[in-house]
């Protein structure tokens, strides 16, 4: 790493600092002062309130990074090519795959540090950003309200709930049944189940348990039972879901969803597009990075301010897009991975034709 690297990272790296405290900070005035009457009404305290946003703070930091890196990229480029310190580069033979180095390693190394907070440091710390926004912010109280539901809780046993009771953590009208090869092995039903919080188990309470055999059948009952201590479903199943994908990390987020695909959830694209999120976000950075460095490099007469602004309509586009195709993902009519992912390959080979195009 030369002269060269150093002076362009360097200007690369705060400037990009300087956007996101600006824009951050602005985003956490506007915040503020649209929930201050819920903080006096709520009677919440400073100490509450701090805490909030400082967890609120990376996690708007990290949401407009690819923005801000392509802001950054568009400024310092603009800058530089506005006192005619690009065309001293390229005639002192410098090319300009040379030049793209320093801020390709500027980007990566805010890439890393991004998909770091994304994947764990970020969903950590929404944990208890949106515990705070339901308990302050939230119209009403949570209550599950959905109806019949239905769904596995192991590739042979299949739940079936008419109704539950969030509040009381009890569920009406139970049945569990064990399919194998077509065929049901057992059916247990119960007039209600209950959610033992010390034993961490169900009880079943008026149970009537149907064990089928080749020839016979075996039938039992009872008043109380516990026993599905090892059903795979606790209240959390039933609980307030708004907001969860963003609460877990990657590795929590794997294993969420590949328990939603054993119990046949309807909801998994949610979960798969936060995933594909998270790995999609850092490489937009290089893209976006690439972008604004071959719109800005060459001087105009618009001056910097016709630049950044160029860079400001090329990113709306992005987010409109991004926005878009996150859209047709979650109504289901277009595969998550693909839509997520839309933007990128758009911009990329966007990118590659200005590349082209660009004096070198």
């Amino acid at each position: 790493m030369n002269i060269l690297d150093r002076y362009i990272i360097k200007k690369f790296l705060t400037t990009f600092v300087f956007v996101v405290v600006i824009l951050v900070s602005i985003v956490l005035i506007i915040t503020y002062s649209e929930r201050n009457e819920s903080f006096i009404k709520n009677e919440v305290s400073t100490m509450e309130i701090l805490g909030y946003f400082l967890t609120y703070a990376p996690y708007i930091a990290n949401l407009i990074a690819p923005l801000t890196v392509f802001i950054a990229a568009v400024f310092v480029t603009s800058k530089l090519a506005g006192h005619t310190e690009i065309i001293a580069m390229l005639a002192g033979g410098v090319s300009f795959p040379r030049l793209m180095r320093p801020y390709l390693i500027g980007s990566v190394a805010i890439a890393i540090v991004s998909f770091l907070f994304t994947g764990w440091v970020i969903p950590n710390a929404n944990k208890s950003r949106i515990a705070f926004e339901q308990q302050y912010f939230a119209n009403k109280k949570f209550s599950y309200n959905e109806r019949d539901v239905h769904f596995k809780v192991s590739p042979t046993s299949y739940v079936y709930l008419a109704s539950y009771n969030s509040f009381k953590d009890e569920g009406h009208r139970f049945t569990l049944e064990e399919i194998q090869d077509k065929k049901v092995l057992y059916k247990f039903t119960s007039k209600q189940i209950k959610w033992d919080t010390t034993e961490r188990a169900w009880k079943a309470i008026d149970w009537h348990l149907r064990e089928f055999k080749e020839f016979s059948e075996d039938y039992v009952y009872g008043k109380t039972r516990d026993t599905l201590l090892h059903l795979n479903m606790t209240p959390d199943d039933f609980g307030n879901n708004k907001s969860l994908e963003q609460t877990l990390t990657i590795n929590e987020l794997n294993d969420y969803i590949a328990n939603l695909e054993l119990k046949g959830a309807d909801n998994i694209p949610i979960y798969q597009i936060e995933k594909y999120v998270r790995y999609m976000s850092p490489f937009s950075m290089l893209v976006l990075t690439f972008i604004g460095l071959i719109v800005s490099s060459r001087k105009t007469r618009g001056g910097v301010g016709f630049q950044i602004a160029m860079g400001f309509l090329i990113a709306f586009i992005f987010i409109i897009l991004f926005i878009a195709s996150k859209s047709m993902a979650e109504t289901g009519s277009t595969d998550p991975l693909l839509a997520v992912w839309m933007p990128n390959i758009i911009f990329s080979g966007v990118a590659m034709v200005l590349y082209k195009i660009v004096p070198k």
